[in-house]
């Protein structure tokens, strides 16, 4: 995208935000040797600060991209009020580019989250693992197993772990039971209709203007702009 706007000879700063340091001194650092002509600003810090910022930094026009889909590891009442909170960083005609997870067939969502390979699982369990060994737990992770479930009608695929018996747990200090068949709620990934997507601009000031797709139109990039 900014090898394209600066092919395009547009006059423009980029503005990264990152909560690490690294990551903003490594832009900072390597992309002007990429690219010699980019104008480049990094911010380092909390994303609603650093927007604030941005609007210190400069009065011009801006453009957000929020990539996409973050914003489904957030359920819809969060979503909308970061939506919300957003819009009251940026000014009108601003715009935001962000990226959403479209709802498909409900056995094609599952699959990506029961995968044969056992990646989901893997991934969510892992944490169980990183606790053992950052946290000073004492997991036994194979008296737990993944589970994911797809809610059609809302959108919502939310991956827990399920307790294979009553058990106990130290992390640390601290005792924590589970009893057999008890849950730990992982993770969600909020998928979004069209018609969700516009009108989840609409609540939070924002008007639908735009929409990029993927060949096979299972993801979107959605462009609105400030009202």
């Amino acid at each position: 995208m900014l090898k394209a706007l600066l092919q395009q000879q547009l006059d423009f700063t980029y503005l990264p935000i990152d909560i690490s340091d690294h990551v903003i001194n490594d832009l900072e650092e390597n992309l002007p040797k990429k690219l010699p002509e980019l104008q480049i600003h990094g911010l380092n810090g909390d994303y609603f600060k650093m927007l604030e910022k941005a609007k210190s930094i400069s009065n011009r026009r801006k453009v957000v991209l929020f990539m996409g889909a973050n914003i489904g590891n957030m359920d819809l009442a969060e979503a909308e009020n970061f939506c919300r909170d957003l819009r009251e960083e940026l000014s009108p005609n601003d715009l935001l580019i962000i990226g959403f997870d479209l709802k498909k067939n409900p056995q094609q969502i599952l699959a990506a989250y029961n995968d044969p390979a056992g990646i989901t699982r893997s991934f969510n369990l892992n944490l169980l693992h990183r606790i053992n060994r950052e946290l000073d737990g004492d997991f036994d992770v194979s008296n737990f197993d993944h589970y994911a479930s797809y809610d059609p009608e809302t959108g919502a695929c939310k991956s827990y772990l399920i307790s294979l018996e009553n058990q106990r747990v130290n992390i640390g200090d601290e005792t924590i039971r589970f009893n057999k068949n008890e849950y730990i709620y992982m993770e969600i990934s909020q998928k979004y209709s069209l018609a969700d997507i516009d009108a989840l601009a609409n609540k939070t000031g924002f008007t639908p203007v735009h929409r990029f797709f993927d060949h096979q139109q299972y993801f979107v990039d959605a462009v609105w702009k400030v009202d």
